[in-house]
């Protein structure tokens, strides 16, 4: 098997109340499997994790941000998955952006957002630890109530 190694940068968009907005989506190799994940991707060539995150977050939220307004990241993971037929090996760095609130706008998805992000939802830690449903990163809801408490991580 063939691992596609590769980078990405993603970010965790947090409201006033310090929820985090994720994504729900599935693979389009195994109908059925869904899970939640942050707003992120891949690099394209020549681009920083930082202007990646930024990239990808104004194509599946609609939300403009620069690189700049990312800061530091504030977390860093290497995780294994598969999606679409292939198996990734992908190092990906979590920024985080504030807002007071926003209204996702998914008209900046690409074809293969489209097909396979269906809907959005903001939330807290504690929904995140009580819920049964695949969440990325598993850490999330400890990584929340570190950046919500001002620790780094």
């Amino acid at each position: 098997m063939t691992v596609i190694d590769r980078r990405a940068g993603r970010v965790l968009l947090l409201d006033r109340a310090g929820r985090v907005l994720l994504l729900h989506g599935g693979d389009p190799a195994r109908p059925g499997k869904h899970w939640w994940f942050t707003p992120g991707g891949g690099l394209e060539p020549g681009e920083t994790v930082a202007e990646a995150a930024a990239r990808e977050l104004f194509e599946e939220t609609g939300l403009r941000a620069r690189a700049g307004d990312l800061g530091a990241p504030v977390w860093r993971e290497l995780t294994e998955f598969e999606f679409d037929g292939g198996h990734y090996r992908q190092d990906q760095e979590f920024f985080v952006l504030r807002v007071a609130e926003w209204q996702v706008d998914t008209a900046g998805m690409d074809a293969t957002e489209q097909l396979t992000i269906t809907e959005h939802r903001w939330w807290s830690a504690a929904e995140i630890e009580a819920s049964t449903e695949e969440i990325f990163p598993r850490e999330l809801a400890t990584l929340l109530r570190a950046v919500s408490a001002g620790e780094v991580v």
